[in-house]
């Protein structure tokens, strides 16, 4: 397995970075914590063994983890472009994986580990209103959360917790991961370095018009 090798210009400060491609809300006394981690990343992402790594993080970021698995992948993509579509469907598997894993500790452990999850994001009431929005209007939330900087462990948290039907999850989260991670891919296996800063700046922007389009498609599949 080849090893990846994190350009130069890779970003070191975790907000910098986290916020513009939807980091969950932490405490200033986190910051510390959450910066030395995403430091740790950036190393794991140049090691031999960087894909088994993305697996493990994909995975944890969809169910606990606080740093977007986007900050892993998009420096092995730019080392790597002939390995982009690889990647992202690795990630997405285990992106999805993790997810069914959040949906599992929602539906089954929400007071001893789905809450404290929320807890320590300072999420409680936020992950209380989405599962009442799951209740109400199911996989619309999935597509419309999937998109947006919402952090993706809130949502499969609160699927669980509202037993939205797992088969139905699991599709909707294939969609909604698949197209935030093969967007990157086709950007960066396309323009390489120089799209970087407009994926980390603009890709919730892209994401939130890709919705609007699958809503517009879906509303005119019901019209005719």
């Amino acid at each position: 397995m080849s090893t990846f090798h994190i350009p130069d210009e890779t970003p070191t400060d975790f907000h910098s970075v986290a916020g513009r491609i939807g980091s969950p809300d932490v405490s200033p006394q986190d910051h510390t914590v959450i910066n030395s981690v995403y430091r740790r990343i950036t190393d794991l992402a140049a090691s031999p063994k960087a894909v088994w790594w993305l697996i493990v993080i994909a995975m944890a970021e969809a169910c606990v983890f606080p740093i977007p698995v986007d900050l892993m992948l998009i420096p092995m993509i730019l080392t790597r472009q002939d390995r982009a579509w690889f990647l992202a469907s690795v990630c997405t598997a285990a992106s999805v994986v993790g997810g069914v894993i959040g949906w599992i500790l929602g539906a089954f452990l929400m007071k001893h580990i789905g809450m404290p999850i929320a807890h320590f994001y300072h999420a409680d009431g936020r992950i209380l209103a989405l599962e009442e929005m799951f209740r109400r209007y199911g996989v619309w939330i999935i597509l419309g959360k999937g998109l947006t900087p919402l952090p993706y462990k809130f949502v499969t948290l609160a699927a669980g917790a509202a037993h939205y039907p797992l088969l139905p999850f699991i599709a909707a989260s294939i969609v909604t991961r698949g197209a935030r991670f093969f967007l990157e891919a086709a950007l960066l296996k396309a323009f390489g370095e120089p799209v970087r800063d407009f994926i980390e700046k603009r890709l919730t922007v892209i994401l939130l018009i890709l919705l609007v389009v699958i809503i517009a498609g879906v509303a005119l599949v019901e019209l005719f």
